[in-house]
């Protein structure tokens, strides 16, 4: 007999909690509006998310807050709005639309005692009588307070303007309180199988005004049941058998010179207007497009009434237009929430659903739209009962992903381009709680295998880490154990595994284990003496060749150690590694001084008559180097050779060197780059003054303290002695993107050399990109050699056009056409500065520095000389360093290099 499932087991059945995942959204669907409101959020913001423009024939006039303010209190004499239209008629504008609803007459008090005046007069005040005089004047006082026909003369001279009318929507029970005025009726439709919303009552203009007006439509609002927001238009009402046309769709009608017989319903789902064809529901609701506004304008220009009839905006204006005039002022009319935009007037609202017909703009909810949601709901619920809980936790991810972006984004798609509305966030929603609640469940039903499963797999590292350990791999035994969750079993195989990298005088190695060790258990055993020693030994170095040879590291009884020392001076501690070899911190111990020391094993590079050569280059360059003595300048203390290793004492510098500097995002301020790189050509006129050119002047080789403003030229290793002596020709050296044009040639360089690569670097610490780019090296030196030089004013308008000037001088192709001396460039640079400190500071500081996260001994490492090893004889191979010492010294330059 088979045994019955528990409801635990059917629950870790993936399609049977599938299949109660759908049902909870259905049921979430049923009994919440969650679902709808997340819909209807999305319809108002993809639905405003297109490119269509309003139709510039329609023009809105606001009574507004000003216009009230300089007319009067609201409600104004009906002779103010006869002036408006008098204008309007005047300048011929197509339909005048109000808004305003005249559903009363408008008595001024003075007009009664006026018509008894006359009563009082009688046959005296006709023409011929004794009072003719008095009674012209009592005709006239009459036809000026008597407002409603002066607004009834407007409008019949206008012959154009259409009125509003409202009406209170539900089932009629019976027969109607009274039947359309005939004014309100001759633009009504006949009824056709209930395609339109019913009406109970409904409430006309004045007669007066009716008889007159050019047409009268239903100016009703449809809000939505649950958010109040209105997103579509009845475009008819019934009224006991007549179709009453919306105003827009009578706005539309009009401002086409169409006829009632022009008018067609198509079934229930569409209006014919002429040749437009404006679909609908099948209570001929039309869903219309809420334009979107720019630049904090709302989409239709809005003018002021009080400016229009004072004659400030022409009325010509309007000429051939559709004029909608309406109440926007506080407090008068009110206010309603569309897609896009919290609050409209009803003006507002007209023009955009007039717009919307006339332009077919509308949004369309196609008849299969529910049979096409339906299908998506059957998809994803096939996809969520069937196949997701078969895919891995990574497929199943994605495809999801995949899933949820084709429905939201093809409902976005067909709602932003074509118009059309197929509501598609229920089967993205279902697919969400699907996905998280199966990955859930996945991850609560299969927890305590896992558990099980991690145990095994610790065990399995252990014994993996112990296997390696004992084959002498300790790198990957340390690995694994720490794979394993911390124990007393695991902790004593990594304390013999430390005590095995101390054995192969691995200490920082040895260090990282004790580290791991104490991050669980500080206390254990002695770690806290061996960690201390440990890290102690890993900030030693070995120098000349390893333990043993003089000069190395000596461990005293008690594990103490003796720094090593070069010549004079005492090191420290390995800062990096440059092209010549390790970089250490150094001390002279007699005066305290502390320097930066660049050494390089000769002997394990070269032999011979090579190792001769090298040696009296390294000395010669040091010895070039030592003869500069300038504040903007690195001061080398000393030279020597000691344990095999060559080395040159100099300067420690603080600071970072400005390489940092030459992004778009980091740029420093721009009289901070004028004054670095004016002291920099100052440097660079002194060192060639005693005849020593740089030859590779770039950013990396700047090194620049914020704090201090102190600014310091490294690197005159690749320098060469310019007197007609020792001058060599043919050797290309420094970063190709900074080098002039006649370096690249090969050919002779001096000094102004020297300015055109300083020229550049002001280029890109000013624009952050370099002047001249390729994609090789060949479109690099052509553009260089050929290409003039670029306007820094089109990447950053808002420098001096001075600095344009100075920047093509110093980067012009002939040498005798540039600055012929660093001083005459730091002169020009600090005229720009002056000139920029004597006016309201716009450029200078524009762009802000923001420092590197990078450690800040690294930042202080002078830059190795770079041509050392590329001069050096092409059978040297490079000095191999261990894997663990810190990064290298930076490389100078993200453009090519040689």
């Amino acid at each position: 007999m088979a045994k019955r499932k528990s409801l635990s087991e059917i629950w870790r059945t993936d399609w049977f909690a599938g299949v109660l995942i759908v049902l909870v959204a259905f049921v979430l669907h049923a009994s919440t509006d969650l679902i709808g409101t997340l819909e209807r959020r999305f319809y108002d913001f993809a639905s405003t998310s297109n490119s269509r423009q309003p139709s510039e024939r329609i023009a809105v006039i606001a009574i507004d807050d000003q216009s009230i303010a300089n007319i009067g209190r609201w409600p104004w004499p009906r002779d103010v709005h006869a002036k408006l239209i008098d204008m309007l008629a005047a300048a011929k504008a197509k339909t005048i639309v109000h808004t305003v609803l005249f559903l009363e007459p408008q008595a001024d008090p003075g007009l009664v005692f006026i018509r008894k005046m006359r009563e009082v007069l009688g046959a005296t005040a006709e023409p011929g009588g004794s009072n003719e005089a008095l009674g012209r004047v009592i005709a006239e006082a009459e036809t000026a307070l008597e407002t409603d026909a002066s607004l009834a003369s407007s409008m019949r001279n206008a012959g154009t303007v259409l009125l509003p009318s409202v009406y209170a929507l539900g089932i009629p029970q019976g027969k109607p309180d009274a039947d359309l005025p005939p004014y309100a009726a001759k633009n009504t439709l006949p009824e056709s199988n209930g395609y339109s919303l019913p009406a109970v009552r409904g409430q006309q203009p004045i007669a007066i005004l009716g008889d007159v007006a050019a047409g009268i439509g239903h100016l009703n609002q449809v809000r939505d049941a649950v958010d109040g927001v209105v997103r579509s238009e009845p475009l008819l009402v019934n009224y006991y058998g007549s179709a009453v046309p919306s105003l827009a769709l009578l706005t539309a009608w009009k401002s086409l010179n169409l006829a009632s017989s022009d008018i067609q319903l198509i079934g229930n789902d569409a209006i014919q207007l002429g040749r437009l064809r404006v679909k609908t529901d099948d209570a001929a609701l039309m869903l219309p497009q809420f334009y979107r506004g720019k630049d904090g304008r709302p989409a239709f220009a809005i003018d002021s009434f009080y400016d229009v009839v004072t004659g400030k905006i022409p009325a010509s204006k309007y000429a051939d237009k559709i004029v909608i005039i309406g109440a926007t002022a506080a407090g008068v009319g009110e206010q309603f929430a569309v897609p896009g935009n919290p609050a409209v007037s009803p003006a507002e609202m007209l023009a955009h659903v007039t717009s919307s017909i006339l332009s077919e703009h509308f949004i369309v909810q196609p008849h299969w739209g529910d049979w096409a949601m339906l299908g998506a709901l059957l998809v994803v619920a096939v996809y969520t009962i069937a196949i997701l809980p078969r895919l891995s936790a990574a497929v199943a991810a994605g495809v999801t992903a995949l899933l949820f972006v084709v429905l939201v984004g093809g409902e976005f798609g067909l709602l932003a381009a074509a118009g059309t509305w197929l509501k598609l966030v229920f089967p993205a929603v279902v697919l969400l709680l699907g996905h998280l609640a199966l990955t859930t469940k996945r991850f609560l039903v299969t927890e305590a295998g896992k558990v099980k499963s991690d145990e095994e797999s610790a065990e399995t590292n252990r014994m993996m880490g112990l296997a390696l350990q004992g084959q002498g791999q300790l790198d990957m035994a340390f690995d694994r154990f720490r794979r394993v969750p911390m124990g007393d079993a695991v902790m004593g195989n990594l304390y013999n595994l430390a005590l095995d990298f101390e054995r192969k005088r691995q200490f920082n190695k040895a260090q990282a284990v004790y580290e791991h060790m104490a991050a669980y258990d500080k206390d254990y055993k002695d770690i806290a003496a061996k960690l201390s020693r440990a890290k102690n030994l890993s900030e030693t170095v070995m120098l000349g060749g390893g333990a043993g040879h003089p000069g190395g590291t000596v461990l005293l009884d008690g594990g103490a150690v003796e720094k090593p020392m070069l010549g004079r001076y005492q090191v420290e501690k390995e800062l990096g590694k440059g092209a010549m070899g390790v970089v250490y911190l150094g001390k002279d111990p007699k005066i305290g001084r502390v320097v930066a020391i660049k050494t390089m094993a000769l002997s394990q590079e070269f032999e011979g008559e090579e190792l001769s050569d090298a040696r009296e280059r390294f000395f010669r360059e040091a010895e070039t180097a030592g003869r500069l003595q300038h504040q903007n300048i690195v001061t080398i203390f000393d030279a020597g050779e000691e344990h095999d290793l060559a080395y040159i004492a100099m300067e420690f510098l603080k600071g970072r060197d400005l390489t940092e500097y030459c992004k778009g995002d980091h740029l420093l301020p721009v009289d901070t780059v004028l004054s670095v790189v004016a002291r920099v050509a100052e440097a660079l006129a002194y060192a060639h003054s005693h005849n020593v050119v740089h030859r590779d002047i770039k950013p990396a080789n700047i090194m620049y303290e914020r704090e201090t403003d102190t600014v310091k030229v490294t690197d005159f290793g690749i320098a060469r002695i310019t007197d007609s002596s020792k001058t060599k020709t043919g050797l290309v050296l420094g970063t190709p993107s900074f080098m002039s044009p006649e370096q690249l040639a090969g050919k002779r360089v001096d000094g102004r050399s020297d300015l055109y690569s300083l020229g550049v670097m002001l280029y890109q610490l000013l624009a952050g990109v370099l002047p001249f780019r390729g994609d090789s090296m060949a479109e690099l030196m052509f553009k260089i050699a050929n290409e003039p030089t670029p306007d820094i004013r089109k990447v950053r308008p808002e420098l001096p056009m001075d600095l344009t000037v100075v920047l093509g001088r110093a980067m012009t192709k002939a040498p005798e056409e540039r600055y012929q001396d660093g001083l005459a460039f730091a002169k020009d640079l600090r005229a720009i500065l002056s000139g920029l400190a004597n006016k309201p500071s716009e450029t200078a500081n524009e762009a802000s520095a923001v420092p590197s996260a990078r450690p800040d001994f690294e930042a202080t490492v002078p830059a190795m000389p770079s041509d050392f090893e590329s001069t050096l004889p092409a059978k040297a191979s490079p000095q191999t360093f261990d894997k663990t010492s810190v990064q290298p010294a930076r490389s100078g330059g993200s453009d090519i290099e040689i």
